[in-house]
């Protein structure tokens, strides 16, 4: 029997001084509230560095175990970090590689139109403990700065998945808005047979930028080869606390059949 899980994408926004109030150590409580009422299945976070990792590891390890790493060369900084409910999978394997032409060198990048910041990408292979099935999740970030390296980057991705018979999820942050050709090339593949789908495909926003009505837009995504419905995906909006946001992205939540 097809179990229902609740997946989340979120891009928790760097610990920087440069956002004033709403720095990441004035909105890690309020971050930690989303989670516990939400409680997702499985959840992509992008721009969790190290200290910011080490927290969501230690304040949700009795309901998440948490996996990634840093993308620099020494394995430090942002991470595409992935937590999975404990009690709801058996976690098989865990890998990361890096989005360019040598994903097992940590650090590198694709050059070309690429910014400084190299990209990693998390993945895991999970059995699901009600009914057996097996399905690969990965999460990733995509550069904010090059169209090439972002194409380039999400071939990648998909060459990686495309290896393996599992099903799959993908979340991330993918700074590319639903009318790019990065979305497209996406939606216009199939693994195994099956139609990749956009699970978020019914949410407009995920991206404002700390409530700036000129940043609105949609950058997040759920994608899967299994059975989604979009009708039940949402942002989770929340208003701010005092000037202070949970993020500058809103939490996205979907939910697939496996």
């Amino acid at each position: 029997m097809a179990a229902k899980i609740k997946v989340c994408t979120f891009n928790l926004r760097i610990n920087t001084s440069k956002d004033g109030i709403n720095q990441y150590t004035n909105r890690e409580g309020r971050i930690l509230d989303v989670i516990k009422r939400e409680m997702p299945d499985l959840i992509g976070f992008q721009e969790a560095n190290d200290m910011m990792r080490d927290r969501l590891t230690d304040s949700l390890a009795r309901d998440y175990a948490v996996f990634g790493c840093g993308r620099e060369k020494d394995c430090t900084g942002e991470s595409a970090a992935i937590a999975v409910r404990r009690g709801k999978f058996a976690v098989l394997s865990v890998d990361n590689f890096w989005l360019s032409f040598t994903p097992d060198v940590p650090g590198s990048t694709f050059g070309g139109d690429q910014s400084s910041c190299p990209r990693v990408t998390t993945c895991v292979r999970l059995r699901l403990l009600e009914n057996g099935e097996y399905v690969r999740f990965c999460n990733t970030h995509l550069d904010h700065k090059g169209e090439t390296a972002r194409l380039l980057g999400i071939a990648a991705i998909m060459q990686y998945i495309t290896k393996f018979e599992d099903r799959f999820i993908l979340t991330g942050d993918f700074n590319a808005r639903p009318e790019s050709s990065v979305i497209a090339d996406v939606k216009a593949l199939t693994h195994c047979g099956r139609q990749i789908k956009e699970a978020t495909e019914t949410v407009p926003v995920t991206f404002h930028g700390y409530g700036n009505p000129e940043s609105l837009r949609k950058i997040d995504y759920i994608f899967t080869d299994a059975e989604a419905l979009p009708d039940e995906a949402y942002a989770v909006v929340e208003p701010p606390i005092d000037g202070i946001y949970v993020s500058d992205h809103h939490p996205v939540v979907a939910y697939i059949k496996l």
